[in-house]
């Protein structure tokens, strides 16, 4: 049944089915088509409306519930479904993590449309709240008003905000009270910076007309309980700058590195720009299996440190190293994984388009003095060549964990060329995965998968795959 309402629909009593891709749920409506629904759980019985029509699909929003799911639980966080973070803090993490391989098992499948071993059964994580090590907020003078503060006339006395941007709305910040995905101080030091700077008259960053001295914070922690913070001015104002700067030196001394950036670019990113260490070391540092690795402001590190152990310690064990084998790590970062294997390898080559992560990785490699390990700048297409390979010797096993793009054609021609024994298979996007394997197949069988959930409380999943040459 349903009934029209202007130029949207009302699709009634419609039973929430399953959970999609990006986070959004699914059901099907009456006249056949599917419906993506992103503030239900699957289980939910709903009245929809939807707000777009596609030829094969409709988008909607629950606007009355006649029953809840039994996988329903009440989200922890205040500001749940306004600021967009964490869209499954609703749903119990033994579901979350259902859908999470059913995702990634589908994309296989589908996509792929390889032979698929059974799955090793998704790790999930120890801790479901308070276990990303980096956080990045931002300043704004102009806080969003909230669709309960609207409705209950709320009188904003302050417009200031310190926090995260609304979804696809990049001029709109909602002020965060606490969330729960870092531990503390990260909450304390927010909130302390965001009233200390309201008291004395410093201001906000002003996206629109491009002024304002406070722009963005970034707070990094590690397992060992080090503290990165680093503030990012949009105006080079010294005085101000040396007081906010001060305040947190003689309040958080427990602060490790402490860093402020002046960025007068119209796009607040860190990679081109002069960071200035004020207090301590300009990196903090990280330990697994007593390696030990320098984190520093624009360094790339698994944001989920412990579920980092474990999506290492699945791709040491699919390798399946004796100490015999030249291992190539590619799209290597700042060189985790390659550190990691190192000692269990005869040679490992890392390469990485970014630079900096380069400079990371030969650090790392010194600071733990590791000798059988390369690292190698620039664009994976155009350095993993032939001559590459006649230069640091032919790969046994090749480790490959690239962006959510997946491997460019040419990188996936010349794997097939070189011809490892073994390779293993890092992703953060299954699809685009599913999609490189499907190329490998002819020469490739996968052999084992083990999805890995590194950000509970959201729909994203690594997965690892290891492939055997037939």
């Amino acid at each position: 049944m349903r009934k029209k309402k202007t130029s949207k629909q009302i699709f009634y009593k419609v039973e929430i089915t399953d959970a999609g891709a990006k986070g959004v749920c699914v059901a099907k409506s009456s006249d056949g088509k599917i419906i993506f629904v992103s503030n239900v759980v699957p289980g939910d019985v709903v009245d929809i409306e939807t707000f777009k029509k596609r030829k094969s699909y409709y988008e909607g929003k629950a606007i009355h519930f006649h029953s809840f799911s039994k996988d329903r639980v009440a989200p922890v966080c205040k500001h749940f479904t306004v600021c967009g973070g964490c869209k499954w803090q609703n749903m119990t993490y033994e579901k979350q993590l259902y859908y999470k391989n059913n995702e990634v098992y589908n994309n296989l499948k589908r996509i792929a449309k390889v032979s698929l071993p059974t799955f090793d059964e998704i790790k999930g994580s120890e801790n479901i709240y308070f276990y990303r090590n980096k956080m990045e907020f931002g300043f704004s003078n102009s806080r969003w008003i909230t669709q309960e503060e609207k409705e209950n006339n709320v009188e904003i006395q302050n417009k200031n905000a310190l926090g995260f941007h609304i979804p696809k709305m990049w001029d709109k910040i909602l002020d965060i009270e606490k969330c729960h995905l870092q531990q503390d101080p990260s909450n304390l030091i927010r909130n302390s910076i965001r009233t200390f700077a309201i008291e004395n008259n410093l201001s906000f960053f002003d996206v629109k007309n491009q002024n304002g001295l406070l722009r963005t914070l970034m707070i990094r922690n590690t397992s060992k309980g080090e503290l990165m913070v680093l503030i990012q001015f949009y105006e080079n104002n010294l005085q101000s700058i040396k007081l906010i700067m001060n305040y947190l030196a003689n309040t958080f001394p427990k602060i490790n590195s402490l860093l402020y950036v002046i960025n007068t670019k119209p796009n607040d990113t860190l990679y081109d720009q002069e960071i200035i260490c004020y207090k301590g070391n300009p990196y903090i540092t990280e330990e697994m299996e007593g390696l030990q690795f320098r984190i520093q402001a624009k360094s790339f590190y698994q944001t989920n440190s412990h579920q980092a152990y474990e999506l290492y310690k699945i791709t040491r064990d699919f390798a399946g190293l004796s100490g015999k084998e030249t291992v190539y790590d590619l799209y290597t970062g700042t060189g985790t994984i390659a550190l990691f294997v190192a000692k269990n390898a005869k040679k490992v080559i890392g390469i990485e388009a970014v630079n900096d992560a380069i400079e990371d990785a030969k650090i790392n490699a010194k600071y733990n003095n590791l000798t059988n390990c390369a690292f190698f700048v620039g664009d994976m297409k155009n350095v993993f060549t032939e001559e590459f390979i006649l230069n640091n010797g032919n790969p046994d096993v090749i480790i490959t964990d690239p962006p959510r793009d997946g491997m460019h054609q040419e990188v996936i021609k010349q794997i097939i060329n070189v011809a490892p024994q073994k390779i293993v298979y890092v992703s953060c996007n299954s699809a685009t995965q599913a999609r490189d394997l499907s190329l490998l197949d002819s020469h490739y069988k996968v052999m084992r998968v083990q999805p890995v959930d590194m950000f509970p409380q959201t729909h994203h999943v690594e997965n690892v795959v290891l492939l055997e040459k037939r």
